[in-house]
């Protein structure tokens, strides 16, 4: 089996970030991840490039095998995973083309499976047992200031925290719905990035979500509302820069043996009942 050190699960519009990729299949006990796994260098980093909706996007947000995708990774020797993807902007402030690197979390889904120790037996036998992970603050903090300060090094001053509102999709929010996400203060609204985070951690995975604004959400400007054409042009427009910031993101991370964050002992005095990979 091939190694990488760093993943990078992208969206729409990231299949394309690697060149020069050995492209591997990898077998779960949650089933197929969304696509093959695509190992390439950056920086002198061995990078696992996983296509969140598949290559050809045909996985809507709440049919992703997310189990499967992060256990993917770490069977390869993934232990810090960057989570780029596009999100509505809840403020004024924040519009498109806005860069924010979000520290807190609120998950509005609904039929996701968010944790791999649920007592189920799987196919070789073993049964994970329930385990109650520490989850307050979701997001790595290392992985996430070396994703601002790559920012700021393209001259791209980020939103240095905020919270991500994840919701079930594949629809756009009711204008209703966007107005009560923006009353409660949070930042950004989109349909990834959980349950990635929380499986990450359960792995002892850091995770750092990098969102990139497309809109604004249906109920904070005037209009049609978000169309699936409109994020699209957006975040093409943006995509070359945000390869570069991601690439840098990736060369400041830590050494895997040098990680000083607490993700990689989150499952310290707790017994999950199956031998992570």
């Amino acid at each position: 089996m091939a190694n990488a050190e760093i993943g990078v699960i992208g969206g729409s519009g990231f299949y394309s970030f690697l060149d020069d990729v050995t492209e591997i299949m990898v077998d779960t006990p949650y089933g197929p991840p969304s696509d093959s796994l695509f190992l390439g260098d950056i920086a002198g980093r061995t990078v696992a490039f996983l296509p969140r909706h598949g290559r050809a996007h045909h996985l809507p947000p709440h049919r992703i095998n997310y189990r499967a995708n992060l256990w993917a990774l770490r069977s390869v020797g993934v232990r810090q995973v960057l989570g780029p993807c596009a999100v509505g902007g809840l403020r004024p402030e924040y519009g498109p083309g806005t860069l924010l690197i979000p520290d807190q979390l609120v998950d509005r889904t609904q039929s996701r499976v968010q944790t791999f120790y649920d007592g189920e037996p799987l196919p070789d036998g073993s049964t994970p047992n329930v385990v109650h992970l520490a989850f307050a603050d979701p997001y790595c903090p290392a992985g996430r200031q070396a994703a601002a300060a790559a920012a700021r090094g393209r001259d791209w001053e980020p939103v240095d925290g905020g919270t991500l509102c994840v919701i079930e999709g594949p629809r756009f929010s009711t204008r209703a719905e966007s107005r009560w996400y923006a009353g409660q203060g949070w930042s950004v609204v989109g349909m990834t990035g959980h349950p990635e985070a929380v499986l990450a951690r359960e792995l002892e995975l850091c995770y750092t979500s990098m969102t990139l604004v497309t809109d604004l959400d249906a109920g904070a400007e005037q209009g049609e509302g978000v169309s699936h054409e409109e994020v699209l042009r957006v975040f093409g427009k943006n995509v070359g820069r945000l390869r570069e910031v991601l690439f840098d993101a990736v060369s400041a991370l830590p050494a895997t043996e040098e990680r000083a964050c607490a993700c990689g002992t989150a499952l310290d005095g707790l017994d999950p009942g199956i031998r992570l990979p």
